[in-house]
């Protein structure tokens, strides 16, 4: 009998866990199970892209379905688990929860942002994260204008020309960089906006850009930001967030509808109803070889994992990256595959080889292999690191053709707000429908067809 693994998450790990399975065991050796909430994996470092109208945001999604030939997809989200009956809770997309029962388990939840308890951060900041917020600050950032160019006030004005990041991590700062650089690029469109001008602010609790990158690419990045305009305020928190304003510490309010929210990750809160033993950081207990403490057949990875970082000697947990989840993701389903076939399970060894951040305007800081780049050699390699890493060959040509459109071209200013929310039918559409609804209605009542037949 074939045995059954089962994979919760269809994020780096996840995603790598199942492709690497698929090529390490014969189709009838197992089974193999991928639950995941949406049918696709999103490529996180190119989020920022997507946010700012460089990529086409299905450019930075890979299909599941397409590049795993053998796995079976069940879309539904994990509720939780029992351990000692090998099995896993799922909600399913019709909304009823069921039992699905293993041999093997490999959890790779991933992590979502990470709050915390500042007034009003919960109805007035957006994160990015996902692929819905970066989609919704791109359009966010287009009806600021639309909405700064109908007003005569200047101090109204303001309010909507001004966006606050909070947190100067990877995300904050490729996420402002390349949003700034989008913005500086459409803002000759809104004459008044042109006129009085944006204001960009980068807030940051601790007193260096980017420490993971260290002080000579963190002052790199700091220096380029300034340049474009940017305010830094380093050693600075977030008080307060109203629907116009954010309160920082030291009592100085800004005037702003567009608060950004980028400080830090924290694990899927689902962990929590797992049965598995936790750390003091909220992370799954991992021995080096990814098995979850006290349960030889559930293995845990990525940022839901706190898997052992071979760079530390103290046992401190992996950076939560999309690179060391992809080598987890790797390493499991070899692991996996010789707990149930033959060969030797093997503890994680991977080392961070470098670090890539995208700043646009062709501006970018890395690091590889202990060697410093900064400024157009590393926005070069940035790209072409990503370009190689994208699974697909489909996908690589889609990725080339969308920065190479944006070179030669520019980004484009259409707010698409809407996608993805239709309307009732009764109710008014882009493009004339009368506001009443009457002629839709009277078109309906005698049997026309409302959108193709003339409007009275």
């Amino acid at each position: 009998m074939a045995w059954h693994i089962v994979i919760a998450g269809g994020g780096f790990g996840g995603f790598y866990a199942a492709r690497t399975l698929e090529r390490r065991l014969p189709h009838q050796a197992a089974r193999i199970t991928l639950v995941n909430d949406v049918n696709f994996m999103l490529y996180t470092p190119l989020l920022p892209g997507a946010a700012a109208g460089t990529l086409e945001p299905r450019h930075v999604v890979v299909p599941l379905r397409e590049e795993l030939h053998r796995t079976d997809l069940r879309l539904g989200t994990v509720v939780g688990g029992t351990p000692e009956r090998n099995c896993l809770q799922v909600k399913t997309l019709e909304g009823h929860t069921e039992d699905l029962h293993y041999d093997h388990l490999v959890v790779a939840l991933g992590s979502v942002s990470r709050t915390l308890p500042i007034p009003g951060l919960a109805e007035h900041g957006i994160g990015l994260k996902a692929l819905p917020e970066a989609i919704e600050l791109r359009n966010r950032l287009l009806r600021s204008f639309e909405a700064a160019e109908t007003l005569d006030d200047p101090a109204e004005r303001e309010k909507w020309l001004t966006y606050v990041f909070v947190g100067a991590g990877y995300a904050g700062v490729e996420g402002l960089a390349e949003l700034q650089d989008f913005a500086a690029d459409v803002i000759d469109l809104y004459p008044r906006c042109r006129t009085q001008g944006m204001r960009w602010i980068l807030v940051e609790a601790r007193d260096q850009l980017m420490p993971e990158v260290g002080p000579e690419l963190g002052e790199f990045a700091h220096r380029e930001l300034r340049g474009r305009g940017i305010e830094i305020r380093l050693g600075t928190t977030l008080d307060a967030i109203t629907a116009d304003s954010a309160t920082l510490s030291g009592g100085e309010t800004v005037p702003t509808r567009t608060v950004v929210w980028t400080a830090g990750v924290k694990p899927h809160p689902v962990v929590q109803e797992l049965g598995l033993p936790l750390t003091h950081g909220g992370r799954i207990a991992t021995r080096k070889t990814l098995q979850v403490e006290g349960h030889d057949h559930i293995w845990a990875i990525g940022d839901a994992a706190a898997v052992p970082d071979p760079a530390k000697k103290d046992g401190a947990p992996s950076p939560p990256t999309a690179q060391h989840a992809i080598r987890q993701g790797r390493l499991v389903g070899k692991n996996v595959a010789a707990a149930i076939g033959k060969g030797k399970v093997k503890p994680f060894t991977y080392k961070t080889k470098g670090v890539f951040v995208d700043m646009g305007q062709r501006e970018a800081v890395a690091q590889t292999l202990g060697i410093k780049w900064r400024g157009k050699p590393a926005w070069f390699l940035a790209r072409t690191y990503h370009l190689v890493m994208m699974p697909g060959t489909k996908r690589r040509w889609r990725l080339l053709t969308d920065w190479n459109v944006q070179l030669l071209f520019g980004r484009d200013a259409s707010e698409l707000g809407g996608l993805g929310h239709p309307p009732a039918l009764v109710e008014p559409t882009a493009g004339g429908t009368p506001s009443d609804g009457s002629a839709s209605h009277e078109q309906a009542s005698n049997g026309a067809d409302p959108v193709r037949s003339p409007s009275p």
